[in-house]
């Protein structure tokens, strides 16, 4: 893909707004991604919390190092694909190639995968079908669709009639894509606005999952922010934890872990670790 291509994606996506958005992201990937990381580790750490990166294969393994010392620091690595590429623009075939191939990726890298999120939350109809023939425990993706957002627990799946194992997690719309760059939210808005959000979910018992991106969230001036949503859930009795023990605690016991009143998942996509990355795309699906 040329780097042309690239602006006319962005073009696509976000109309005017797209040499705005190009400038943006070259600005965020000036800070190296092991910074962005230790960043995030330091931030998590300082608040007792965790938080699970669902990872683009391809991607992950171009710096296996980064992949395993997210799991040393006690998060969750998830798959985000092999490809960051729309589902619903490829065949059934190509769908559940792309998936299965991430698997074997992180296999080969001894990495075990529990959960998923489909890039661009892009999903099918036949889609928990195919991700229920690989045994995950959770996908953070789904829950993304607008009859499922608004859920405050997990959820399944009908298959037939028959409920799905594999566990759904809502998840909320405010994201770090549209809290700073659509929105233009600095730290103290885009803190006021999870947290605000956090306190209500607190009422329901139930759980609440965040996609806040490391290329944004992992930057020196919105890592605190981390830790201050972190802090302010544990005030309100949460349980801060990665989505595969919240969903295996909660299958078992059908509470959360300790004296904890609700959960809160905060969850993030590795689409890239140098801007360039985005232009080599095209380069990774050629190698499947």
């Amino acid at each position: 893909m040329s780097r042309l291509g690239y602006i006319r994606q962005l073009q696509k996506r976000w109309g005017l707004r797209a040499p705005k958005q190009l400038l943006r992201m070259m600005r965020f990937h000036r800070t190296p991604f092991k910074t962005i990381l230790q960043n995030m580790f330091e931030s998590l750490e300082e608040a007792d919390g965790k938080f699970a990166f669902p990872t683009i294969a391809a991607v992950a393994k171009m710096k296996p190092d980064l992949v395993h010392k997210i799991i040393d620091e006690g998060h969750e690595v998830a798959s985000h694909g092999y490809n960051h590429v729309r589902y619903p623009t490829l065949s059934a075939k190509g769908r559940e190639e792309d998936f299965a191939l991430s698997l074997q990726t992180f296999q080969k890298l001894g990495i075990k995968i529990e959960g998923f999120r489909a890039p661009y939350d892009g999903y099918t109809p036949d889609m928990p079908a195919m991700l229920e023939k690989y045994k995950l425990v959770w996908d953070g993706g789904f829950g993304y669709h607008a009859e499922h957002r608004e859920k405050n627990h997990f959820f399944q799946v009908d298959l037939d009639g028959t409920p799905s194992n594999l566990t759904y997690i809502p998840l909320n719309i405010w994201s770090d894509d549209l809290m700073i760059d659509k929105r233009g939210m600095g730290p103290q808005a885009i803190t006021k606005t999870v947290n605000q959000t956090i306190t209500d979910a607190s009422k329901t018992g139930g759980v609440i999952m965040f996609d806040l991106h490391p290329i944004r969230m992992g930057q020196p001036e919105f890592a605190v922010c981390l830790r201050e949503i972190t802090e302010h859930a544990h005030g309100l009795g949460a349980w801060c934890t990665t989505p595969s023990n919240a969903v295996k605690y909660w299958k078992t016991h059908k509470k959360w872990k300790g004296d904890s009143s609700f959960c809160l998942l905060l969850t993030g996509d590795i689409d890239n670790w140098v801007f360039s990355d985005y232009l080599r795309r095209v380069i990774w699906k050629k190698q499947m």
